[in-house]
This record gives structure tokens, C-alpha cells and sequence, in this order.
């Protein structure tokens, strides 16, 4: 179970930490999420979250949004390499109740983002 965690050092924060994902990112986009990510020097995934109330405005759907995404993350951190991804919410995705579906997109993300970004 160690694998399944989300401690800190997985967690992107700060300001500059994110501008530098934002500076010039891989991206990936379907319409439930965009998700950026960018080589980074910690040699380990790390994740950041950036679901707005333009997107959902009940924070009950924001922070059930947040849980599948973290959770999606901590199932697929071993597959990934050393990069930072930013998970963004676009604004179809409050219709959608069924957290399968959002857990199918994210997977797709993933795997286009560790080949993507995979050393060559």
C-alpha cells in the first residue's frame, strides 16, 4: 500500500511550481479535463489541482471532482515518470455523475502523457 499514498512530496504547490508547468507544458485535453505537465527535477510525479468555480460552483462538486482526480493519480504514480501535471475541470464535467467515466478519461491522460513525456 505504499504506492497508494498522497504525501506531500507528490503534491505540486506554490506559486512557482505551477507557473512552471503553465510556462511550457505537454498537453492533454478531452472535454471532462485539460491536464498539463512538464519534466521536472524531483525524478517523482507530482500533481496539481485547478478546478474553478467557473467550472463547478458548489464546492461539493469541486471537491468530489478533486477526490476522483487525486485518487486516479495515486493509481497510476508508478507508471508515470518525473513529471509535473496540472489537472484542470472543464465546464461539462458538473453533468456528470458517474465517476467511472471520469476515472476512464483521466486513465487515457495518463498514458498519453507518460509517452509523451517519456525520455527518448
Amino acid at each position: 500500500m505504499s504506492g497508494a499514498s498522497f504525501p506531500r512530496r507528490v503534491r505540486l504547490t506554490g506559486r512557482n511550481a505551477f507557473a512552471s508547468v503553465f510556462a511550457q507544458p505537454v498537453k492533454s485535453g478531452d472535454r471532462y479535463f485539460t491536464v498539463l505537465a512538464h519534466v521536472n527535477t524531483v525524478l517523482h510525479p507530482r500533481l496539481g489541482l485547478a478546478i474553478s468555480r467557473k467550472v463547478a460552483r458548489s464546492a461539493v462538486v469541486r471537491n468530489r471532482i478533486k477526490r476522483v482526480v487525486r485518487e486516479s493519480f495515486r493509481r497510476h504514480q508508478q507508471q508515470l515518470g518525473g513529471f509535473d501535471c496540472v489537472v484542470m475541470g472543464r465546464p461539462g464535467i458538473t453533468a456528470l455523475q458517474d465517476n467511472a467515466v471520469l476515472f476512464a478519461a483521466l486513465q487515457r491522460h495518463w498514458q498519453k502523457l507518460a509517452r509523451l513525456c517519456a525520455p527518448s
